[in-house]
């Protein structure tokens, strides 16, 4: 007999979405995420909202920052803890461009952040709907309410285009040291 807790499918998780404050804040993270790009991390983007006000932005900076774990989603999470002198983040809406991973999403949860909006979905590492259902399965002591695929092709053509002009780069300099 398996006494272990039964996944359910989350109550909480939506692909509809049809509000315009979500696409002007998927538009601003995808901002953050293009500055990503630049400095050449991969292009990820995070904004944390509260009250319809900008609490915090971020971007990936793991490379940069020399720390695995500086992915947009804990980099907003530490400026907004800070600049609310409250490690909770009840009451938020985080915006990233890339369905969070297990990481991103456990450290959303320990924050208490009401509701996810995410992007492109992560069919490789996602814990919200692609490989797992972490964030609203209902086995934690904290669910949030999500909204997936919200402006889903532009923060995917972004992250695809970086990963092509990579790609791109990679065969001339192999070009070159012919």
């Amino acid at each position: 007999m398996n006494n272990r807790p039964q996944r359910k499918k989350p109550d909480s998780f939506s692909h509809k979405w049809n509000s315009r404050d979500d696409e002007k804040w998927m538009e601003r993270a995808l901002v953050a995420a293009m500055d990503a790009a630049t400095r050449g991390e991969v292009p990820v983007g995070a904004v944390l909202i509260q009250d319809k006000r900008l609490i915090a932005e971020g971007s990936n900076s793991p490379i940069g920052m020399n720390d695995p774990t500086a992915h947009a989603e804990i980099v907003v999470i530490r400026n907004a803890a800070t600049i609310l002198n409250n490690y909770r983040l009840a009451g938020t809406t985080l915006y990233v461009t890339l369905e969070p991973c297990v990481m991103c999403v456990g450290a959303m949860i320990h924050a208490r952040i009401d509701r996810l909006v995410y992007g492109a979905a992560d069919p490789k590492s996602g814990a919200v709907s692609s490989l797992y259902t972490i964030a609203g399965d209902g086995l934690l002591n904290h669910n949030m309410e999500i909204s997936g695929l919200v402006l889903e092709h532009k923060c995917a053509l972004v992250l695809k285009n970086f990963f092509a002009e990579r790609r791109n780069n990679l065969k001339q300099l192999k070009k070159e040291k012919i």
